[in-house]
């Protein structure tokens, strides 16, 4: 994923509510599965999409986890 592509996605992310973030974490495991899977299988995927794919769930959890410490201090 290039540069202008993360910050795409990172702002896209910022801007999504908890119940989008999770449905976009939902899709990505299933990419990430379906990555597996083709490999098993010997489909042989490109290897860069595995580490796109981990990123990029780390990403959406950052944002998730970012915004429910948002959540809890404006809270109080």
């Amino acid at each position: 994923m290039k540069l202008g592509q993360v910050k795409q996605l990172r702002e896209r992310l910022a801007k999504s509510t908890p119940a989008e973030l999770a449905d976009e974490l939902v899709k990505l495991r299933k990419e990430q599965f379906s990555l597996r899977m083709q490999r098993a299988t010997g489909q042989n995927p490109k290897p860069d999409q595995f580490g796109a794919a981990r990123r990029n769930i780390a990403r959406v959890k950052t944002m998730l986890r970012k915004q429910e410490a948002a959540a809890k201090a404006g809270g109080k």
